[in-house]
Order: structure tokens, then C-alpha cells, then sequence
């Protein structure tokens, strides 16, 4: 999941939000507001929603942490996290490649909810620290009152987490269990990801159950997450499944041979028109003086106005070979994908004896795959 909103760079990763956290950090400063309302009525307004907005925001920066650590520990591990995104249902670590050992995804799994417990505790300390006693019921001071809760909420992620039912934490920790002890990633994702669906049919029976029996919102809710927890286990064991089938394929098994040209002279206006248009590719390679240039692609287009389109060339927009991320015939398909996933491209030349023999695409990919798919169903 790409963030849709960049909030900054924290230990050399990105911090973002994706447009349906807003949805989720509403509801928490509603639902927040409204507790603090029921079990302090004497507190003003004023204080009841600026204890609210405060809380959630250290709840939210809980999260964060808690994404941080996982981050950490891939890092460490070889396995690079290009951001950290929140949206509804938490936060995701976006890393670049898939675990490539069973004790490296034991301990990014399991430092998830391990920063969860420390960041709760560490809230309870400093409410303890401050005056509170568990003895004294529902805490009476509005510091008192965030703190407690931040405790026992970042407790309580921390056990929902490690609910065996990939791809929660729990289930990235079971799944590195059963690979350590038969050495088989795919059997052991697909092991983890069938009890990750049980638990997700769990939580939907329950929250109907919930719903009908006038839990309202709180029913609804838990029958999202089951539906959510279902979806990412079946989207989770088909990518590590099609990771081990593009193991041993090369991008030469694959790449179209077929490269479309434009001269570097060609104005952008012709060049919309007569290559874009008419072809439907959004990549060609740049020859000027009867030599490769460049490369040129709609995304450089589109960074040019349009009344300038006549009276700019396709050679002055190219992106020069030597600047472009390119592949070479011999590269797995499995690096082209991180590759292209780091990049945020969709295609990539190959380059053969110093000059581009091809292109790969994320469509021949997926295309590769489908056919694989097919022939092994047949």
C-alpha cells in the first residue's frame, strides 16, 4: 500500500498516510470524546475533546512505532522498507522483498507486538509515576485518564496482533514456526494463510452476531476486519506463491524483443499523436544521428504544457540511457519485480551488449504468470 499523503521521514523511511486513515482518526476522536464524556461528566468540553485529539494522536504515533520496529529489524536483516503507510484498519511496513529465512520473519514478525506491550507499559508507568493507582477505578485527571487508556490499548494491539492469522503479526509468527520445521516457505504461507481465513470467518460470524444483537457500530466493525484479515491472507499466499514461480525464470523467458523507436527530432505533438495514440505503447527508445539517445515514455510527456508540445522535441525530454534503471537479459524476474516496485515503474529496458534489446513489463509478468497458472490447472 502506496501512501497518499507523505508526513515526513523518520530513520531513513518514509511516513505516510493513505486517505482512508482519515476515516479511522475521525471515529477515534469521536469514540474518544464520547468515553471521556461518559466516565468524567464533569469535565468541560473544551478539555473533553482536546484530551481526545491528544490521545489519538499519541495513539496513532503508537502505531507508527510499532511499524518502526518492524522496519528496524528488516532493515538489519537485508530486506528494505521503503515507507510506512497508515490507513483504516493500522499501519503497514511497505518492505521491498520477502523474508528470506524463517528466523528473519520470527523476529520482524514478533518485534511488532513486543514494541506494542513496551510502548503500553511504558504509557502505564508514566500514569503510575504520576499519581494513578489501578486501585482508584476510572482515572479522575485527564492526564491520568489518556495515559491509562494509551496503556491498555497499545496492551491490547499488541494481543490482537498476535492472533494466528496471517498476515497479522501472529500469523507471521506461526508461519516462521512451520517453515523452520519443514523448510517449505509456500507450504508453510499456505499453512498460515488457511488458519489467517478461519480466524477472519471468526471474526465476521462473530461480529453479525454482535450487529443482531444490537452491538451496532462494534459488530460492523469486527465483520471489516474479518473481511480485511480474508482478503490480505488469500493477496498474501498468492504473492509468495508467485515469487517461488518466478524463482527460476530470467527476464530473456519473458521480455518483448520488439522495442518501438521514435526519431529524437520528432516534435511531442506528432509524438502523441502518430506514436501514442496510434501504438497504445507509453515507451519508445530515442535515436538521433542513427544512435540510441534515450528513452522517452508518456510520464515525461506529461511534464511538458501542452502549447509547448510543437515546439519541443522528443531528444530534449528523453531521459538519457545512462540515467535510466535498466536490466540486463540474465535478471530474475524476482529482482525486475522489487525493482520495479522500488522504482514505481511499470516497465524497464533491457539492455544487451550496451544498447536496448527489449523491454519487460509488469503486464508480461503478470501474463507469464496467468499462463502458468492455467497449464498447471489443465
Amino acid at each position: 500500500m502506496r501512501p497518499s499523503i507523505r508526513l515526513g521521514r523518520l530513520f531513513g523511511v518514509d511516513i505516510g498516510l493513505h486517505y482512508s486513515w482519515f476515516i479511522i482518526a475521525l471515529l477515534l476522536f469521536f469514540s474518544l470524546a464520547g468515553h471521556f464524556q461518559i466516565v468524567n461528566p464533569q469535565w468541560s468540553p473544551a478539555l473533553t475533546w482536546t484530551l481526545a485529539a491528544i490521545t489519538a494522536l499519541l495513539f496513532f504515533a503508537s502505531i507508527v512505532a510499532h511499524e518502526l520496529s518492524h522496519a528496524a529489524v528488516a532493515n538489519a536483516r537485508g530486506m528494505p522498507v521503503r515507507s510506512i503507510t497508515l490507513f483504516a484498519l493500522g499501519g503497514v511496513a511497505n518492505v521491498e522483498r520477502e523474508s528470506v529465512d524463517a528466523k528473519s520473519e520470527f523476529w520482524m514478525a514478533i518485534v511488532g507486538p513486543v514494541t506494542s506491550v513496551v510502548v503500553g507499559l511504558f504509557f502505564l508507568a508514566v500514569a503510575w509515576t504520576a499519581g494513578w493507582r489501578p486501585a482508584l477505578g476510572t482515572p479522575p485527571a485527564p492526564l491520568w485518564a489518556g495515559l491509562v487508556w494509551l496503556g491498555y490499548i497499545n496492551i491490547a494491539l499488541a494481543v490482537f496482533n498476535m492472533i494466528p492469522g496471517y498476515p497479522l503479526d501472529g500469523g507471521r509468527v506461526l508461519r516462521s514456526i512451520i517453515w523452520a520445521i519443514n523448510r517449505d516457505p509456500v507450504r508453510a504461507t499456505k499453512i498460515a494463510a488457511r488458519v489467517g481465513q478461519l480466524v477472519a470467518a471468526v471474526f465476521i460470524v462473530f461480529g453479525f452476531f454482535r450487529f443482531f444483537s444490537g452491538a451496532d457500530f462494534g459488530g460492523l466493525w469486527l465483520v471489516v476486519i474479518g473481511w480485511f484479515l480474508a482478503d490480505a491472507a488469500v493477496a498474501s499466499y498468492a504473492g509468495v506463491e508467485a515469487s517461488t514461480a518466478l524463482a527460476h525464470v530470467r527476464v530473456s523467458d519473458v521480455m518483448s524483443p520488439e522495442c518501438l523507436t521514435v526519431d529524437g527530432n520528432v516534435n511531442l505533438r506528432i509524438f502523441a499523436e502518430d506514436y501514442l495514440l496510434r501504438t497504445g505503447r507509453r515507451c519508445f527508445v530515442v535515436y538521433q544521428n542513427g544512435r540510441q539517445v534515450g528513452l522517452v515514455t508518456m510520464n515525461e510527456l506529461k511534464r511538458v504544457e501542452r502549447d509547448r508540445w510543437p515546439f519541443t522535441t522528443v531528444a530534449q525530454i528523453a531521459r538519457p540511457l545512462e540515467k535510466v534503471r535498466t536490466v540486463s537479459p540474465d535478471t530474475p524476474l524476482t529482482q525486475v519485480l522489487e525493482l520495479m516496485v522500488k522504482e514505481d515503474v511499470n516497465q524497464l529496458p533491457v539492455i544487451a551488449n550496451g544498447e536496448i534489446a527489449g523491454v519487460i513489463s509488469r503486464s508480461q509478468v503478470l501474463q507469464f504468470l496467468q499462463t502458468r497458472a492455467e497449464l498447471k490447472a489443465a
